[in-house]
């Protein structure tokens, strides 16, 4: 493994040298938060579109959706209609935040919640909800590194396979700290091309070494058709309101992330925005593409120690070692791109949301930023610990947990973009019963995301997160029925019609 050891360790500095680079790139006031955690706002077409790539298509979705497939088959396919069915909202509902956050200066969610709904409680809500969310979705950034580094030779426990980690997140946080987001924007052109080559690579090379597609297919439904729990190619009707559940539900809570909110306020424009709902869809092939991985290891008779050293393992085997380091090269840094943009937002949500409201409402631009700065180091530690000192499969279950989470605030910052008839109460009681509601129903499934149902005599699985929105959604709306009927105040609106509108378009 030596040269794959050499060619992943020099594409690795590269991104590292870009990555403080990045602060002499558009240069701007860096002790300015909008300077430091959206780049001024000034990113155009070419830049959002792989930002957003390299920001919504992380390194464990090269892992993880191969080892799902791997695992169940057909249903892990859920992923490829989730990111189809998420471009048209965000065409819709996106150039409307980012034109009322570009009036007001809104960086966070939380920021256009305080201004929609006059209610600092329900932003602190929406603020403690993203950074909750997205804690686990950073560490499993850092396992998809834990994974390379493992198939490198360093696997097991101690030292020699910590220290490793440890030093991508030491690099990681120094660029981060330095160059804000403009140090992930920079480096995903090279995440995002080292992705494409090794993907086209793999579904060309892989399956000619294997006899062919044909036989790659074959051999995975006649292993997964003998699997404990049965898989297969076709998804079965009992598996229709899962897989349904699953994509809708995922693709209403992906622009909800922090990160995902990120990447969509730096853009100049917000016809960027509407470029980038008609052209990221070139990803959602890739994904297709990077699912189809899951059967070919199964067809190439990898035995993984995790179904998470699927692809590695399948990589390992079917190619030689320079391109291993390639490919290994493009998982790793497609962990640090996603990562240092959720540790900006995270720390984004607490600068405004918790510290200068509640701690310093006084604090000047260059403070505000420097705390910014300090906790995107702090939630990168905490994902980091998380990482070395949790079981692995703890981490991936709390990130099944994310995604219901931040689900919940959909009707609060999504409906909120086209009105304010749910009541600021109302929606907070929404908020509660499907954070409460989604989590239990988790829980009592051993923390998977597919919950059955029971409807009179029918059982109806489903997403829990898609079921706890359900809830949320109809606790808010009686309860806005009754409060509104009350004459409760609903608080102050400061934001106005023209602020979501065409006209900061130009």
């Amino acid at each position: 493994m030596l040269a794959a050891d050499i060619v992943c360790g020099a594409l690795f500095a590269l991104v590292t040298v870009l990555g403080f680079f990045a602060a002499r790139w558009r240069r701007g006031d860096l002790n300015r938060i909008e300077e430091w955690g959206l780049a001024g706002r000034r990113f155009g077409t070419i830049v959002t579109w792989f930002l957003l790539g390299g920001d919504l298509y992380t390194a464990y979705t090269f892992i993880a959706v191969p080892a799902f497939i791997f695992g169940v088959g057909a249903l892990g396919f859920f992923a490829v209609p989730y990111t189809i069915l998420v471009y048209p909202l965000m065409f819709a509902i996106m150039p409307r935040l980012w034109s009322v956050a570009k009036r007001h200066g809104h960086v966070t969610l939380a920021d256009f919640t305080r201004d929609r709904y006059g209610s600092q409680s329900l932003a602190l809500i929406v603020a403690l909800t993203g950074i909750l969310a997205i804690m686990p979705y950073i560490a499993l950034q850092l396992v998809g590194i834990q994974v390379v580094v493992g198939e490198l030779g360093a696997r097991g426990t101690g030292l020699r396979a910590d220290l490793p980690v440890v030093i991508a997140f030491a690099i990681l946080a120094a660029y981060t700290y330095v160059g804000g987001l403009r140090a992930p924007a920079l480096i995903a052109f090279v995440k995002d091309a080292l992705i494409y080559v090794t993907v086209i690579a793999a579904v060309i090379v892989i399956p000619h070494k294997l006899g062919g597609y044909a036989h790659v297919f074959a051999v995975a439904e006649r292993t997964l058709a003998h699997r404990p729990t049965p898989g297969g190619l076709i998804l079965p009707p009992r598996q229709f309101t899962a897989y349904a559940t699953l994509a809708l539900g995922s693709a209403l809570a992906l622009f909800m992330y922090p990160h995902s909110i990120t990447s969509v306020l730096s853009c100049s424009d917000r016809n960027v925005i509407k470029r980038n709902a008609a052209l990221l869809p070139a990803y959602s092939f890739l994904l297709g593409l990077i699912a189809l991985l899951g059967y070919m290891a199964i067809a190439a008779g990898v035995k993984p120690v995790t179904a998470s050293y699927a692809v590695p393992d399948l990589f390992v085997k079917m190619f030689p070692g320079w391109f291993v380091g390639v490919a290994f090269a493009a998982i790793a840094i497609g962990a640090l791109v996603p990562a240092a943009i959720m540790s900006i937002a995270a720390a984004n949500l607490f600068t405004r949301s918790i510290y200068r409201p509640y701690v310093r409402p006084d604090c000047s631009a260059r403070r505000e930023a420097d705390v910014a700065k300090l906790s995107s180091l702090l939630i990168k530690a905490g994902a980091l610990a998380f990482v070395l000192w949790l079981p692995t499969d703890y981490a991936i279950d709390l990130q099944l947990l994310a995604g219901g989470w931040i689900l919940q605030i959909f009707p609060t910052v999504a409906l909120g973009l086209y009105g304010r008839w749910l009541h600021r109460w109302a929606l907070l009681a929404g908020w509660m019963v499907g954070m409460v509601s989604g989590t239990l129903m988790a829980m009592s499934q051993g923390f998977k995301s597919i919950y059955p149902l029971h409807v009179g005599g029918m059982v109806i699985p489903g997403f829990a997160a898609f079921y706890a929105l359900l809830l949320n959604l109809a606790t808010a709306a009686l309860l806005s029925v009754v409060f509104h009927a009350s004459g409760v105040s609903n608080g102050i609106d400061k934001t106005s019609a023209s602020d979501y509108g065409e006209a900061l378009a130009r």
